[in-house]
């Protein structure tokens, strides 16, 4: 049995979500039950993870906006920076929602359409109709999933892909695909994902200093963290 410190009253301590984590005070904190939550039932969850679930790090419940719970498995802590992996598309997917909302981006526009320069000379009717929504269903019409390897040019590598299948009719998990959505930020916004995500997600989360990777194109890598 792992040593596990949990919190299930009114308490100030750090968020730990990942990246470079910060303080979080601004988090209103609450007895569970005070928001409908059984603090028995959090203690039945809790010794149920450190049970059967492999590596737990942290754990936080939040309901009606208050966290009611919170906790981290030794040696972890709320200010351990935390890698992220492939949690973070769902950053990349906030920025893109965020940039739709201030009518920079939309869900139709095409990501050929972005990036003229790195486009195939002769793209094919799959590849031209490939759109912002199939990148953030993973339903891009790739068989594989693009590979960037050595190329310094990550989008162009991506727009020589094949693309057997038209978009939004073959599901592919597919991390270049997110990548694409960050790209496809930068290119809408003139900000990288991680720099426009600061004023708008990160701190009023209270995550300060986030550590998020570029591409050899200066692109947030926006899958990975």
């Amino acid at each position: 049995m792992h040593t596990i410190t949990l919190s299930i009253a009114p308490a100030v301590c750090a968020l730990s979500l990942g990246f470079s984590l910060a303080s979080a005070s601004s988090l209103p904190r609450s007895a569970p039950e005070t928001q409908g939550v059984s603090s028995a039932a959090v203690l039945d969850f809790v010794r149920a993870a450190d049970a059967t679930v492999d590596a737990m790090h942290s754990f936080m419940l939040v309901r009606h906006g208050h966290v009611v719970a919170e906790g981290w498995w030794a040696p972890y802590d709320a200010q351990t920076p935390h890698s992220l992996y492939s949690l973070s598309k769902s950053f990349t997917s906030t920025a893109v929602g965020l940039a739709i909302a201030e009518g920079k981006l939309s869900l139709d526009d095409r990501v050929l359409d972005a990036f003229p320069e790195d486009a195939p000379s002769q793209p094919g009717d799959h590849l031209k109709a490939m759109r912002v929504r199939d990148l953030l269903r993973m339903s891009t019409g790739h068989q594989t999933e693009p590979s960037f390897g050595s190329e310094p040019h990550w989008t162009r590598a991506f727009l020589a892909h094949p693309v057997p299948f038209k978009p939004g009719t073959h599901f592919l998990y597919n991390t270049p695909a997110t990548y694409m959505l960050s790209a496809m930020v930068q290119k809408a916004t003139g900000s990288t994902v991680l720099d426009y995500l600061r004023p708008r997600l990160f701190e009023p989360l209270g995550i300060e200093n986030p550590i998020w990777g570029t591409s050899p194109q200066g692109i947030t890598l926006a899958a990975m963290a």
